[in-house]
């Protein structure tokens, strides 16, 4: 076999193949002296087929089978020997197939970087310090308890916390516009979930009372027309509720899965629960922040075979949040195009590529003992942890993710051993707040 490799741009290789005429010929004859064995054709006992009669009828198949068997072989076998490590899979031409004629194919693939290691030492994290105290607590079982609230009927100016039920126009320049128009809709005022103004222009009015609301649409509105666009709204007020808290009683609590122990059990319930949060906030926003200082330290160039392929797992993983549905008429690229996800993967990339460095570089393994640990504190809040274990531990697959994490946590503590680490104080609602709320 015959071997050359030239680089075309950045991470493009341009590879040339010949392998011997022989080596495909010799095997497609094999495989037709196997077929005459077997194959039963018009005149013919089986068994007794004549090869020639064989290759006349089946030889271009077989031949083609053969040869994309040789290219593919032959293309590994060729990035071992000359050292390559292809990202992707290649572009292949052929060049030369005549039969009796030595083989020659082309294959195009990009090749994954070198990774150059920078100096840990300058980076500067910064480690948030909280605890969950009784405030925080007190905090979260009324956000509970918001969520078990009902509604109730009242005749009095609507106020923000209430539930107003309002039918609506929307119009702009005088016409009404697509998705601008309810009747019978539900909103509680200050939850935001309509545009700017439009629950603040409610408060004060009673049931049966109108109003129109000249308001406007973000610049930043999903719908193009919108974007920006003056608006008007009518609205009519049909009822205003008050919220109702549910009582801290037997009742409220086994919802939440407490059955005995009353108040006292459920609030150090929630505690727990908020306490492992905090822990994962925590955690999370410090390897966040060593993540970034990786992705600072060191410009790649990024295969774009590997970006392609993070583009359509981030692009399965939205549609399934969907529920897998796609409106009529599209396809899953037109309803999400790459550019979507473009940037995010190749932040996944990037970190793919120096994370796995790190790993080779410090030959760092994964640890047994935190993987153990990590599966039982996933399993902890089920209801049979011993069984979720043994789960994890049957399931090769699932036991990877859980180690492929854990190394990805042990390279975050190696890069902090080399860090400039400060400590800093911190609240619980500081810490979970997401990053996005947090700037």
């Amino acid at each position: 076999m015959q071997v050359s490799i030239e680089t075309t741009s950045g991470l493009e290789r341009r590879m040339t193949v010949g392998i011997p005429a022989e080596q495909v010929e010799t095997e497609v004859e094999k495989r037709l002296q196997q077929a005459a064995k077997t194959i039963r054709m018009n005149g013919f006992r089986k068994g007794k087929v004549p090869v020639k009669v064989v290759k006349q009828q089946y030889g271009a198949g077989v031949r083609q089978e053969v040869l994309g068997e040789v290219m593919s072989r032959s293309f590994y076998e060729a990035v071992q020997k000359e050292d390559v490590k292809p990202a992707g899979q290649p572009s292949i031409e052929p060049k030369e197939m005549a039969e009796g004629k030595d083989i020659e194919f082309v294959a195009t693939f990009e090749v994954y970087p070198e990774v150059s290691l920078g100096d840990f030492a300058g980076f500067e994290i910064t480690k948030l310090n909280a605890e969950v105290n009784d405030a925080d607590v007190d905090t979260m079982v009324e956000t509970l308890q918001k969520q078990q609230a009902t509604y109730e009927e009242v005749d009095a100016a609507a106020a923000d916390g209430n539930q107003v039920n309002i039918d609506y126009v929307g119009t702009k320049d005088g016409e009404e516009f697509a998705g601008g128009k309810a009747e019978g809709q539900n909103l509680v005022l200050g939850s935001n979930s309509m545009i700017p103004g439009f629950e603040d222009g409610i408060v004060g009015l009673k049931a049966g009372e109108e109003k129109t609301l000249a308001l406007s649409f973000p610049e930043d509105y999903h719908a193009e027309e919108l974007k920006g666009a003056a608006v008007e709204f009518n609205v009519k007020v049909n009822t205003v509720s008050e919220q109702k808290l549910p009582e801290l009683n037997d009742e409220f609590f086994a919802k939440f899965g407490v059955e005995d122990g009353g108040e006292a059990k459920f609030r150090e319930d929630v505690k727990a629960n908020m306490e492992r949060e905090l822990k994962n906030a925590a955690k999370s926003k410090l390897k966040n922040q060593v993540m970034d200082a990786l992705i600072g330290a060191h410009e790649l160039d990024l295969p774009k075979a590997l970006i392609a392929g993070e583009v359509e797992a981030l692009r399965g993983q939205m549609m399934q949040q969907f529920g897998g549905q796609m409106p009529e008429g599209m396809d899953m690229t037109s309803l999400l195009p790459d550019e979507m996800f473009t940037e995010q993967a190749e932040r996944r990339v990037s970190l793919g590529l120096i994370v796995g460095e790190i790993v080779k570089a410090s030959d760092l393994k994964v640890d047994a003992d935190r993987v153990r640990g990590m599966v039982e504190e996933m399993a902890s809040t089920y209801q049979d942890p011993e069984e979720v274990v043994n789960y994890y531990y049957n399931n090769r697959e699932m036991l990877a993710s859980v180690e492929s994490v854990v190394l990805e946590d042990q390279v975050v503590d190696h890069v902090l051993e080399a860090a400039k680490v400060t400590e800093q104080d911190s609240t619980y609602e500081e810490v979970i707040k997401p990053a996005q709320e947090a700037e």
